[in-house]
């Protein structure tokens, strides 16, 4: 991260492919991608890392791309995780504060975020993300920010998102060896949301679905509060995977099936169509018909579709989405998605671009739901480095202003010793 250049960069790294990523936010707030690259994922399985080296080479690839795109060498990086290690607790933490007279500050409500960081979890697991979803001050509840109100309890309760320590780990160690030094991990679900879901969705109640390669990442939200995360272990590729072993061909045919003549509804193929696949090596090619295809892909699809009901039935908020769903990621693409997810929901669909925070003038080829994440991790980390700024600010104000109460105090204390000693002085010229 450069203060003189002001721009911020992430590292995507999926099932599918990897993404480097370099943007600023321009005068108008929004964010400029000043350049990207991507490259195949090679040594990555369901969102985990499996072959380090591979990695290590795929973000190289997009690294040295990047730079010379730009001409900006890269240290730090905002690195994005998943996988179905991936899991969320809900939690509730207390701090006692010395005295009611004193107001709350934002140091109070940092510390009380800094003390969950350490409640037990299991051997292997580590904590990624404390997110706080609304505090209580001495039994006054339902309290979104405390900061300048009196009290002595100051409780809140939390959404704490945990992972493997190897797993995180091993995403550093990747980042590492390319010379980059990791700043944060941030969990995949939380940037997509922050690239693709509106201020008002959150309010109304609404999920995120991020249809990737390997994973479905899932982040609930209502009353603009992060209330469900999750990490379903599979995504687009088991559908190919499926084509392939339904249509005998190979899984770059079955891939281009998908992308090209795929559909998520059976009873809306044509009937009539079908696509002629080349034979392997010189047999005879198939013909595969659009709504065979079409039924095998829907068959899959409903099975992830009815795992992320059951996730977001979980965070207990199912009956409270008002802006229902929203679909994104690579796989949300498949014609007729939004119409098979809202027929086995009930709830209104769309999907979701990142295009809400950046700058109009973007090539549209970036602003695709696949690119969702890598975008959402240049927006939260941004969002991360203004608030260490802000705190840093308040930090330095609060050091001045202690240091002008301290030179007061000492002006008074000099001034006091002075009047004393001329005191003194009159005394004894009395005496004589």
């Amino acid at each position: 991260m450069s203060q003189k250049n002001n721009f911020v960069a992430a590292v995507d790294i999926g099932t599918t492919k990897i993404v480097t990523i370099i943007g600023r936010k321009n005068d108008n707030g929004k964010l400029e991608i000043l350049g990207m690259s991507k490259t195949p994922s090679k040594g990555v399985k369901r969102g985990v890392v499996l072959n380090i080296e591979e990695t290590v080479n795929s973000i190289r690839t997009t690294v040295d791309e990047v730079q010379s795109q730009t001409g900006i060498t890269l240290s730090d990086v905002f690195v994005g995780i998943a996988g179905q290690h991936i899991k969320s607790v809900i939690s509730r933490g207390y701090i006692n504060r010395d005295s009611y007279e004193k107001r709350i500050t934002k140091e109070d409500k940092n510390r009380l975020i800094a003390e969950m960081y350490n409640i037990p979890v299991d051997v292997g697991d580590e904590i990624i993300h404390v997110l706080p979803q609304n505090y209580i001050v001495d039994n006054e509840t339902g309290v979104k920010n405390p900061v300048g109100m009196s009290g002595k309890r100051l409780e809140a309760n939390f959404h704490i998102v945990i992972g493997q320590i190897s797993s995180a780990k091993n995403i550093k160690n990747c980042v590492e060896s390319v010379g980059l030094n990791v700043i944060q991990l941030i969990l995949e679900p939380l940037a997509s949301s922050t690239a693709v879901l509106t201020e008002d969705e959150k309010e109304a109640g609404v999920a995120l679905v991020d249809i990737g390669g390997g994973t479905t990442d899932i982040a609930v939200y209502y009353d603009d509060v992060i209330r469900h995360t999750a990490v379903i272990p599979f995504g687009g590729n088991v559908v190919t995977k499926d084509i392939k072993e339904g249509c005998s061909i190979l899984s770059r045919q079955a891939e281009a099936l998908k992308i090209q003549f795929g559909s998520a509804l059976g009873d809306l193929a044509q009937e009539d169509k079908v696509v002629t696949i080349p034979g392997i090596s010189g047999r005879d090619p198939k013909e595969i018909s659009f709504k065979s295809l079409a039924y095998i892909i829907q068959s899959r699809m409903e099975e992830i579709i009815d795992a992320v009901l059951f996730e977001i039935e979980n965070s207990d908020c199912m009956e409270k989405l008002s802006a229902g769903i929203v679909l994104t990621g690579g796989g949300s693409l498949l014609r007729y998605l939004p119409q098979l997810v809202n027929y086995r929901s009930g709830m209104d669909v769309r999907i979701g671009y990142p295009n809400i925070s950046v700058a109009s003038d973007t090539h549209k080829e970036i602003v695709q739901p696949m690119y969702s994440t890598s975008i959402g991790l240049l927006l939260k980390g941004y969002e991360i480095l203004e608030n260490k700024k802000t705190e840093q600010v308040e930090v330095t104000s609060d050091t001045g202003k202690n240091d002008k109460e301290k030179n007061k105090k000492d002006t008074r204390i000099s001034r006091f010793i002075k009047n004393l000693s001329d005191i003194f002085v009159e005394e004894n010229d009395t005496k004589m």
